[in-house]
């Protein structure tokens, strides 16, 4: 297997000390992809949030208390809104930020961390605005330093997996990681659903006590006898958003959220 290019490999390497403090990832679970499959996998993300369409790369959903950004939409809060999901806007802000890669004017001299519209109204009021249109095309132009954002994102979030988990299944959500690893299909499920639905170690991100996160549909994966590794993660996927679905407070999950969600499922699959 070969390796990814010089140039995403740098920043590769920064993404995890950005995102870990550590100087090398964790040895005992490696993702790989060659430069072409981590392209590919870009892309398909990309797909999947945005169908692979330049306006939606700065969108804010309806029912939502945040907008989302990039081929990855990443979550991005206003101020003064204290959000139930894990923020990821402003880290690849910063990352970006250390590499060099040049901002836009008013988003290098403003403030990261805060989204400039405080609400869905005052996003749609300027989405066609200059300073709008100027961060898509920001974010289009730099797809492939999200996409190494989001690998890096999942490569440092499988050991705090692991230790998360019930001593008793560790060992078998380890080897539940280490099968996925092993294949493209199986990295790119793991980069996506980390993207998607986070790490699941948020006390914040429950309902009714039930997390939705990587590490609950490792520990849902149940061997059958036919099934790859990946159709056991798809599988125990579409449970676990299924429960979500069923305890969310809001209908607009079961109603109009949840579909979108099952279709997402069916992108897990073996590629070269």
């Amino acid at each position: 297997m070969t390796h990814i290019r010089p140039q995403i490999a740098g920043l590769l390497v920064a993404a995890t000390l950005l995102i870990t403090g550590c100087s090398k990832p964790t040895p005992d679970f490696d993702l790989q992809l060659t430069d072409a499959q981590l392209e590919r996998v870009g892309q398909q993300i990309f797909r999947n949030e945005c169908a692979a369409k330049v306006e939606c790369l700065v969108h804010w959903n309806e029912g939502e208390a945040f907008p989302s950004l990039g081929i990855g939409h990443f979550i991005w809060y206003p101020a003064d809104v204290e959000g139930l999901f894990v923020e990821s806007f402003p880290q690849l802000v910063q990352y970006m930020d250390e590499q060099g890669v040049t901002l836009p004017d008013w988003l290098a001299e403003g403030d990261p961390e805060d989204a400039p519209w405080p609400n869905r109204k005052a996003y749609l009021a300027q989405q066609d605005s200059e300073r709008v249109e100027s961060l898509r095309q920001f974010l289009n132009r730099t797809q492939d330093v999200q996409a190494a954002f989001m690998f890096k994102r999942a490569q440092s979030a499988l050991a705090r997996v692991v230790d998360a988990a019930p001593e008793a299944r560790r060992g078998t959500i380890s080897q539940h990681i280490k099968n996925l690893s092993a294949t493209p299909g199986g990295a790119y499920a793991l980069i996506d659903y980390v993207n998607f639905k986070g790490e699941g170690l948020s006390p914040s991100e429950r309902y009714q006590g039930q997390g939705w996160g990587l590490l609950q549909v490792l520990e849902r994966m149940s061997r059958v006898d036919g099934d790859t590794p990946l159709d056991q993660f798809r599988n125990a996927a579409a449970e676990v958003l299924t429960l979500r679905a069923k305890n969310a407070p809001k209908k607009i999950e079961r109603e109009r959220w949840l579909p979108g969600w099952l279709k997402r499922l069916d992108t897990y699959h073996e590629f070269d």
